[in-house]
């Protein structure tokens, strides 16, 4: 196993293509921690970690943003936006036929309009976000009064940072590999690890020994479960028919069609925490407004969020939903079945057309079912370990590890595609 590993990575370097986009990776990722340290400017630091201590809610935050939230830095928005107007163009896929057709039947043509309305929805939402975010933290006392002109120009900026994220994203996914708005998550969240790991160190007490290696036991079953979980499949048997042409024959072969048990990877996370994130952030906005009836509803609202069960229960039932939803936006077992009769192939036992895609249908049910209650369950544990111990890093922790792991996993999946295409 270990020589295959030096192999397909003598394979990656030897490759000038595939190094090149590696290369173009790393050099995207680096301008993107350049542009998470430059804070905007009047930060009242010492208030801005008080802040932070503690807080779940802008922990969450700070891994949409890649690390750029915790000093306030022009791209403290991160890809949230983006993300969210992601979110907001799938669930219109549902409401409107005619974004669905341009989304599934148009092919790529038709995805890169899709993405291009998902682009244009960030700038608004961008600016929304900016403008909610400033206000919340002047309030705080962490960043001064700017009056009217300081407001209008650091929301500017904060806006462009966000909009120049998501460009460098999409280069990343163009011209590198793997997702880029993913990469930066996975690039923010591998940035937090050294502060982290210094911070355990400093901070180490024997008696929490228990707690450390509970902690890294529940680490190593979500990394474990999440590769298993991604990697595993169910093949569905596929026999093309034999056609006779002059004197040759041919078809006749058998094949499968390999469904994976979880068909969206990382995405129902970072969607339900999205979902999750934003009333949140509405809320504590609200609850700052100079009107009885709405701050008292808005309290009450944020303080039911913060019932650590509460918040369990949603994000476990986000994710499952989120899992069922993708799946059924990106896979569509109709043009499967479709394609298989068009190509004169068949799953055996099963009549071609309507019936196949109704069997096709069944068994992606079942097994999107087992991955997404695998990946709720997995998602709420560090929840469960925050209730019980009573320590937030915890719960910010395991959801950082469930997106990095999958991360990961579909970039060695991507890598290896390319190299399996380079060899042929």
């Amino acid at each position: 196993m270990f020589s295959n590993f030096l192999s397909k990575l003598s394979l990656v370097f030897k490759d000038v293509t595939l190094r090149k986009r590696i290369f173009f990776v790393l050099a995207a990722l680096a301008v993107f921690r350049l542009l998470a340290t430059i804070p905007i400017p009047g930060i009242d630091v010492l208030a801005l970690e008080q802040f932070f201590s503690n807080n779940q809610f802008l922990g969450l935050l700070n891994i949409f943003s890649g690390g750029g939230l915790s000093n306030l830095s022009i791209v403290m928005l991160g890809v949230a936006p983006y993300i969210t107007a992601s979110i907001i163009m799938q669930l219109l896929t549902i409401m409107s036929p005619k974004l669905k057709a341009i989304y599934q039947e148009e092919g790529e043509a038709g995805r890169k309009k899709f993405s291009q309305y998902s682009r244009l929805l960030t700038i608004p939402l961008a600016f929304m976000q900016g403008f909610g975010f400033l206000i919340l933290l002047t309030r705080q006392g962490i960043v001064p009064d700017l009056g009217f002109f300081g407001l209008i120009t650091n929301v500017l900026v904060i806006a462009a940072g966000s909009i120049l994220l998501m460009w460098i994203g999409e280069l990343i996914t163009e011209f590198g590999i793997g997702n880029g708005v993913s990469l930066i998550i996975f690039a923010g969240i591998v940035a937090s690890l050294p502060s982290t790991i210094s911070q355990l160190i400093f901070t180490f007490d024997v008696s929490q020994v228990p707690l450390y290696l509970g902690f890294i036991a529940v680490g190593l079953f979500i990394t474990a479960g999440v590769v298993v979980v991604t990697e595993a499949e169910r093949p569905i048997p596929i026999t093309y028919a034999k056609r006779v042409r002059g004197m040759k024959v041919y078809g006749g072969i058998s094949t499968y069609l390999p469904l994976r048990v979880n068909q969206a990877g990382v995405i129902p996370i970072i969607f339900a925490l999205s979902i999750l994130l934003f009333p949140q952030m509405v809320f504590n906005f609200l609850a700052n407004i100079n009107s009885v009836l709405i701050s008292s509803v808005s309290n009450f609202i944020l303080g039911i969020l913060a019932n650590g069960w509460v918040y369990a229960g949603l994000y476990f039932l986000l994710v499952f939903a989120f899992t069922y939803f993708y799946t059924a936006v990106t896979f569509d077992p109709d043009s499967i079945a479709t394609n298989l009769q068009k190509s004169g192939a068949f799953v055996p036992g099963v009549r071609p057309g309507r019936t196949t895609s109704e069997y096709i249908g069944k068994i992606l049910t079942r097994i999107t079912l087992v991955g997404a209650l695998f990946l709720g369950v997995i998602a709420v544990i560090p929840l469960g370990m925050q209730a019980v111990t009573g320590i937030t890093a915890l719960a910010i922790g395991g959801t950082a590890l469930l997106i990095a792991v999958s991360v990961v996993i579909d970039l060695i999946r991507k890598i290896e595609a390319q190299i399996s295409m380079r060899e042929y």
